[in-house]
């Protein structure tokens, strides 16, 4: 295998087929669906793939709008993942949905990105995988796709992301989504307050609790949350209100730990008013994301190749979290913010953000995207040493 050949031919296929690619960035672009329900992008992908001789199987790990499509005979698995939900809250009248997060860019970057090596896939003795993962917004798609083992014989994801900067050394922290309910009774609460149970009392008093945990938790943990259920009117003794946090750290060992804390300070509130307490997990638990550190000096190279120049070292205090995180737990996994090429100071989900995630920018980042992750694909395979560094990579402490 000529790995310097075939990655020629990588960046020759980027550079023939960019039209298609662009095409699939502004059909997506102009018909945001939200999480779950994206029916009209999935099939509009599937038909895509299908066009360029993938195999398709949809619905895909139990959800409907997932999808996995393969190409190539045999050999290791090579898996590109595509976004595709968008997010709610744009327009003039804020009701309109938007691909301000720019997964219109990632569907079109993973499908480049697939369609290049599926044209080679014979040649490097592997086969092309592009898989769709909705709702990477809410629930995290990824996540259910990862219990139903959607990823079990996978040997590699690459995934890349529009942002601010291209970052090599991106992270995400891990996160779980509590929602505690109070259950008090309700009173006159200027007639007779001594006979209600103040829910909402509750609610504060686990606020307080876990303001008072900051001070004695790493600098790494975030902790934020909302009132979703405050009560229905001032005179009436709160007795049904519900509090929602999210939960973050940079691991999830440590995560367990302080999520534990928080559950804890909620019974304290509890104890404390006599309103009942119960909690669910309204969303799934995202893990940390474990970059695939072996890959890195690849995936810079052929970055800088294909024409990338705005690479920064990422900031340890940003903080974030994204599903793609539990696949980098189960599968090595390497993941690439991409710079939208922006200079108005916007960032992801800024409404500002919608100019730059279909313009001729984004399509410029997209054609070095798909060269970058193609040809990184090459690298791995065609080198034994760096493949079995890769295959051992989510295996170094778990064994």
């Amino acid at each position: 295998m000529d790995a310097k050949l075939l990655k020629e031919k990588v960046f020759s296929l980027a550079d023939e087929l960019q039209p298609l690619f662009e095409e699939v960035c502004d059909t997506v672009f102009h018909h945001p669906e939200l999480g779950m329900q994206e029916f009209w992008t999935s099939d509009y992908l599937v038909s895509m793939i299908e066009k360029e001789g993938f195999s398709v199987e949809k619905p895909f790990g139990g959800i409907e709008t997932a999808f996995c499509a393969k190409k190539g005979q045999s050999g290791p698995q090579i898996a590109f993942l595509a976004e595709y939900d968008a997010l709610p809250g744009y327009g003039p009248c804020k009701n309109e949905n938007g691909h301000a997060c720019g997964h219109n860019w990632i569907a079109a970057v993973t499908f480049g990105a697939a369609v290049v090596l599926g044209r080679i896939a014979d040649e490097l003795g592997c086969r092309a995988l592009w898989i769709g993962t909705p709702a990477e917004e809410t629930i995290g798609g990824k996540i259910d796709l990862v219990r139903a083992g959607a990823f079990e014989g996978v040997d590699l994801v690459l995934q890349m992301h529009l942002g601010a900067h291209t970052e090599l050394y991106a992270h995400s922290q891990a996160m779980d989504s509590i929602e505690f309910t109070f259950e008090g009774r309700a009173a006159h609460a200027a007639a007779a307050p001594e006979r209600g149970i103040n829910a909402l009392d509750a609610c504060n008093l686990t606020f307080a609790g876990v303001n008072c945990l900051r001070q004695h938790v790493t600098p790494d943990v975030r902790m934020h949350g909302i009132i979703s259920e405050g009560g229905v009117a001032p005179n009436i003794v709160p007795s049904h209100c519900v509090v929602k946090f999210y939960v973050r750290a940079a691991h999830r060992s440590y995560l367990d730990t302080v999520t534990e804390k928080v559950i804890n300070i909620a019974r304290g509130a509890e104890l404390m008013t006599g309103a009942k307490m119960s909690y669910r997990f309204f969303e799934n638990p995202f893990d940390e994301l474990d970059n695939c550190a072996p890959l890195r000096p690849y995936m810079e190279a052929n970055l800088r190749a294909a024409g990338e120049t705005d690479i920064e070292e990422s900031d340890p205090n940003v903080g974030g979290s994204t599903d793609i995180g539990n696949v980098s737990q189960v599968c090595p996994t390497f993941y690439v913010p991409m710079a939208a090429g922006n200079t108005d100071g916007s960032r992801c989900h800024d409404e500002a953000f919608l100019a730059h995630v279909n313009s001729p920018a984004a399509y410029a980042a997209l054609n070095r995207g798909v060269k970058a992750m193609a040809a990184t694909a090459v690298d791995a395979l065609a080198d034994p040493a760096l493949w079995a560094e890769v295959q051992s990579w989510c295996h170094r402490n778990k064994d």
